[in-house]
């Protein structure tokens, strides 16, 4: 790997990128980038894709929320193939296969340009199932008008739209993380969930009844009609309180931390405290483990819709029996509760069993892991946190100023929180699922929002403050 590394060095180096601002970006002006771009996501979202027919299928329906993508739009891949370009990376890095060292200037511009090739990559490779699988379909009237009838060149247009979006995604997520505060993938969860949310609380527009869809319109619609209650309310009932319950302990829980004493070693009296959260890899290793879920998912609709049937069956976007029926994830009550005449579930209860043990397993052990390989590539391992403290000037009272001591008093903490906070967050995740959330959003993606807005609003503080006392950006390494 290291001798590929090598020769594709120049080609890694030549990568397209936002240039790095040269000094320090005022405050406001990091708030005016995250705001143009906040602005620049929606308009891309009501762009819709020129030459599509309306009744294409979205190959990731059940997976909007995660992957911060618009379907029929500009944004028709969202995140997707940024998230899944970091998969291949940190399964690459944690497997010990790719051999890059980050801390170096050379590490950085190579693991940079290796991930914008990858994503490059990605972008065709979730691109090109959606037209070749005949998800999206190019609109005959516009063939008709513009190329002779040929859907083949509608179809290429198509493709050429949803590459663009792609990549304007790509430069979007970069300037913020650049000139902004917070990372644009973040941001455009945000985003996307957030917009669900205040739908489904307040959208007064029925879709599956003569009800509204929003929470409150529809509870004051169905007690003044005296219809029954909890016919019409009580899945939306329970999703309101799932809702709460989850950005209650969200929130309490990102305030959990174990707080590890420092002393800087030559100015006297210089104190503080390194803070590792119960949620110390944040909850972004989700997003890694719900993406691969949504690539297994293609593939397998992907190869039903070419006539392979092996993997399993689906209707729509949902597979419905085979193998790819119990890798599929649980997305609401409509998924498992077989009982529910409502939700015409046909499948067999012990089906459903399996198919529930096999995501619990899957969120329990996949966020334990990827938060741990999330941690490596992020720098938040011991080694890399022993480093920066040492390079601060910074040592913990009592114990040797050395990175091997400090590594070694760090691993005491570091990894095993970081298991138990992915293991946590993998739980919390499935019972926000199972119970459904408000907006038709995932639990998963509710618990995205939660965190990431908190983590957000830590680091706008920690901006403000550094403003406010420029002193302290050259300690925290801002400079």
């Amino acid at each position: 790997m290291g001798t590929l590394l090598d020769r594709m060095e120049p080609l890694l180096a030549a990568m397209p990128a936002v240039r790095s601002p040269e000094g320090h970006v005022h405050f406001k002006n990091k708030l005016l980038w995250t705001a143009g771009i906040l602005i620049l996501y929606f308009v891309m979202t009501n762009i819709p894709l020129w030459g599509l027919d309306p009744n294409s299928q979205d190959l990731f329906e059940y997976y909007r929320a995660l992957l911060a993508g618009s379907s029929g739009s500009l944004v028709q891949l969202g995140i997707g193939p940024i998230v899944t370009a970091s998969i291949v990376l940190q399964l690459l890095k944690g497997a010990d296969i790719l051999h890059i060292d980050t801390s170096e200037v050379r590490g950085q511009v190579l693991y940079m340009g290796l991930q914008k090739l990858l994503i490059f990559v990605m972008i065709i490779i979730e691109a090109l199932p959606n037209l070749i699988g005949g998800f999206l379909l190019p609109d005959p009237v516009i063939a008709d008008m513009f190329f002779g009838g040929s859907l083949t060149a509608v179809s290429f247009i198509i493709f050429i739209q949803i590459c663009i979006g792609g990549v304007l995604i790509m430069f979007m997520d970069e300037v913020v993380t650049k000139w902004g505060i917070g990372s644009g993938v973040g941001l455009f969860i945000i985003a996307g969930i957030s917009q669900a949310i205040i739908n489904g609380l307040i959208s007064w527009i029925p879709v599956t009844d003569q009800y509204a869809v929003g929470f409150f319109p529809r509870l004051v619609q169905v007690i003044m009609d005296g219809a029954d209650f909890l016919q019409y309310m009580g899945p939306e009932l329970l999703a309101f309180i799932t809702t709460i319950a989850i950005f209650l302990i969200v929130t309490y829980v990102e305030s959990t931390r174990i707080e590890i004493p420092l002393a800087h070693a030559q100015v006297r009296g210089a104190r503080a405290r390194f803070p590792v959260k119960l949620i110390y890899a944040s909850v972004l290793p989700m997003i890694l483990v719900r993406v691969l879920q949504a690539n297994i998912q293609m593939i397998g609709l992907f190869l039903y819709n070419i006539g392979i049937t092996i993997f399993g069956t689906y209707q729509g976007a949902q597979a419905v029996s085979g193998l790819m029926y119990y890798l599929a994830p649980i997305n609401g009550p409509s998924d498992w509760m077989w009982w529910n005449p409502t939700y015409g579930i046909t499948n067999a209860p012990w089906e459903i069993l399996i198919r529930l043990s096999i995501d619990i397993t899957f969120m329990v052990v996949g966020g334990a892991i990827f938060a741990l390989f999330w941690i490596k590539t992020a720098g938040l391992d011991s080694k890399d946190v022993a480093r920066q403290i040492q390079l601060s000037g910074m040592s913990i009272p009592g114990y040797r100023r050395n990175p091997q001591v400090l590594e070694k008093y760090l691993d005491r903490y570091i990894p095993r929180v970081t298991v138990i906070g992915g293991v946590f967050i993998g739980v919390l995740s499935v019972f926000a699922n199972l119970f459904g959330v408000i907006g038709s959003v995932s639990g998963t993606g509710l618990l995205l929002t939660v965190s990431i807005t908190y983590r957000l609003y830590e680091e706008i503080a920690s901006q403000q403050i550094m403003e406010m006392y420029p002193f302290m950006r050259t300690f925290f390494g801002k400079e």
